[in-house]
């Protein structure tokens, strides 16, 4: 969803986009919210994106911050792409159901962007949190 608010509303094409995405639709991520430098995303856990232990993966953990962050930063107008990602795993969570990221902008210069994210599963329990610096692409770049 894009947001009504003024001064929030996203290009519609992103979120079109968003949702279209092979590799997304792939695993199952669903687009909850976006505004410009805000985005959430929902991800259902299916038995192959777990571990040994039986607990989601780490690459499935950060691939649904990273999806979040590349959606926020991007919501500006302009396509942007993750310059550095830092991942602190908070809690090891035997299977949920479902997890959630929510990526949010702390400060947005004219080419470098500043997030934060948490993901977490549905019921409340924080996995992982990161940090990201993204950098605004020009269209014109090769």
């Amino acid at each position: 969803m894009t947001s009504d608010r003024q001064g929030d509303s996203v290009p519609t094409a992103l979120a079109a986009d968003l949702r279209r995405d092979p590799w997304a639709k792939a695993l199952g991520l669903e687009l909850l919210e976006l505004r410009r430098g805000q985005c959430r995303f929902s991800l259902t856990l299916k038995p192959h994106m777990l571990n040994s232990p039986r607990n989601p993966h780490g690459g499935v953990i950060f691939y649904l911050a990273d999806s979040a962050v590349g959606a926020a930063s991007s919501s500006h107008g302009e396509t942007a792409v993750a310059l550095d990602m830092t991942s602190s795993f908070l809690a090891a969570v035997s299977r949920a159901p479902g997890s959630f990221a929510e990526a949010i902008e702390r400060r947005q210069g004219r080419h470098a962007g500043f997030y934060d994210v948490t993901v977490g599963t549905e019921d409340g329990v924080a996995v992982a949190s990161v940090h990201c610096v993204a950098h605004r692409v020009d269209s014109r770049s090769p």
